[in-house]
C-alpha cells in the first residue's frame, strides 16, 4: 500500500549491514563508536541508536548535549561522547551521564568548575593535528598537565583527533602528516602523565583507507548510514534511508501557460506537470528546480518543472501514465541514493540527508 504523503522509510537492516561491514575492517579488540548526530543523518536518532545498542556497539557520538539528552529520556544505556559541548552544557552532561569532549582551555575551565564533587569523571581529550577546527595543538600539553593532573575529579578517558581528508588520496601526504602528528601527541602525553592513554582517530573513510590505525576505537559516521565516500566502498554498503512522496494533483498545462512562482517555467508545448508536496522547507533545494534532476514514477523519471516552491515542487510526468496518489521516489538505495543528487547540485550525501526537515514522516522498515 502507498503511503499517502510524503515520509522517510528508515531501514534498519540495511543499517545492521553496514555496521557489520565497517567491523570487518577493524581488529576484533577495536571498538566502535557511532555517530548519530543530525538527527541520525537525517533519520531518527532514537531508533537508530537502540537497533545499534542491541548491536553492541561500544559508544554513541553526538554533536550537543541536548541530542544525547534525548537518547538518555529514551532509555540509551550506551556511552554517549558530546563532540561540541559549550560551557552553560556541563550540569546537564553531568546528570545525564554523557561524556564531552574537551577541546579547548576555557571549556576545560567551565568543565572543571562543575566536576569538584564528582569521581574520576570520565572525558576525552581533543588534539588539532591539522583539521584547524577544534582541539588543543601539541605545545598545549603541559599546561593540561599542571590543570588536570593532580585532580581525582576528573579522568582522560580517551585522546582523539579528526582527519581532514582521509577519503582523498590526493591528500595522502596531509593525512598522514595528522596521523604522526597524533602519534607524537599521543607520546608526549604518556611521557608527561607518566601513563598509557586509550586513542581514537579514524573516520568512515579514515577506517576504510588507514584501518591499521585503528587505535582503540574507531569512529563511523557517514558509513551507517551506507556511504562509504568512495565507490568501491560505497558498493558494499546499503543506504539506510529513502525518501518518498506521492503525487497530490496533475494538471494539463498548454503551450505559453507558466508554472510556478515567477513564471519559472512556460510551456513550449502543451504537456501535463504533477504536483508534490515536498519542497525546499523540507530539504529540496532550489538548485533541484528546472529540470536539473528528476524523480521516479511509474518507473520512469520525470524531470522538475520551474521553481522548487517552499511546500512543494512539480514534475512534468507529460510521457509517464500516472495518477493523482501514485508514489514518488526522490531518493532510494537503487536508482538514485543522496550521493547521485548532491552530485546534481554540486554538495556531498552529507548535506542532502541532514537537510531533510523534521516535518517529514519518519516510518521503521525491515525491522
Amino acid at each position: 500500500m502507498i503511503i499517502q504523503n510524503t515520509h522517510i522509510e528508515i531501514n534498519l537492516k540495511n543499517l545492521e549491514h553496514n555496521l557489520n561491514f565497517i567491523r570487518s575492517k577493524i581488529s576484533e579488540k577495536t571498538k566502535i563508536l557511532c555517530v548519530v548526530k543530525a538527527f541520525g543523518y537525517g533519520s531518527e536518532p532514537i531508533e537508530i541508536a537502540k537497533r545499534l545498542e542491541d548491536n553492541k556497539v561500544d559508544y554513541l557520538a553526538v554533536a550537543y548535549s541536548n541530542e544525547g539528552i534525548e537518547l538518555r529520556k529514551s532509555g540509551i544505556t550506551t556511552p554517549i561522547l558530546v563532540l561540541h559541548p559549550q560551557t552553560d552544557d556541563f550540569d546537564e552532561i553531568v546528570k545525564y551521564q554523557l561524556e564531552p569532549n574537551i577541546y579547548s582551555f576555557r571549556i576545560l575551565e567551565s568543565f572543571l568548575k562543575k566536576s569538584g564533587n564528582l569521581k574520576e569523571y570520565p572525558f576525552h581529550l581533543k588534539f588539532n593535528t591539522g583539521l584547524n577546527r577544534l582541539g588543543f595543538s601539541f605545545s598545549d600539553v603541559e599546561d593540561i598537565y599542571r590543570k588536570i593532573s593532580c585532580l581525582q575529579s576528573v579522568k582522560i578517558k580517551y585522546i582523539f583527533s579528526h582527519l581532514g581528508a582521509s577519503e582523498d588520496f590526493n591528500e595522502k601526504d596531509f593525512t598522514q602528516n595528522q596521523i604522526k602528528l597524533f602519534e607524537k601527541i599521543s607520546k608526549k602525553m604518556s611521557t608527561i602523565f607518566q601513563m598509557n592513554f586509550k586513542k581514537h582517530l579514524l573516520n568512515t573513510s579514515g577506517i576504510l583507507n588507514y584501518s591499521k590505525f585503528g587505535y582503540d576505537m574507531v569512529r563511523t559516521g557517514i558509513g551507517l548510514y551506507g556511504y562509504g565516500n568512495d565507490k568501491k566502498f560505497s558498493k558494499h554498503l546499503k543506504p539506510v534511508l529513502s525518501l518518498k512522496s506521492v503525487i497530490s494533483q496533475i494538471h494539463s498545462i498548454k503551450k505559453g501557460e507558466s508554472v510556478g512562482y515567477n513564471r519559472g517555467f512556460v510551456a513550449k508545448t502543451n504537456c501535463k506537470v504533477a504536483i508534490i508536496p515536498i519542497g525546499h522547507a523540507d530539504g529540496i533545494s532550489r538548485r533541484l528546480g528546472n529540470g536539473k534532476v528528476g524523480f521516479l514514477i511509474k518507473n520512469k523519471i520525470a524531470k522538475t518543472v520551474g521553481n522548487i516552491c517552499m511546500d512543494m515542487l512539480m514534475l512534468d510526468v507529460t510521457n509517464i501514465s500516472c495518477n493523482e496518489g501514485d508514489e514518488v521516489t526522490i531518493i532510494d538505495d537503487k536508482i538514485q541514493t543522496a550521493e547521485d543528487l548532491g552530485k546534481k547540485i554540486n554538495t556531498i550525501s552529507y548535506e542532502i540527508l541532514t537537510s531533510l526537515s523534521s516535518r517529514i514522516k519518519r516510518t521503521i522498515v525491515n525491522i
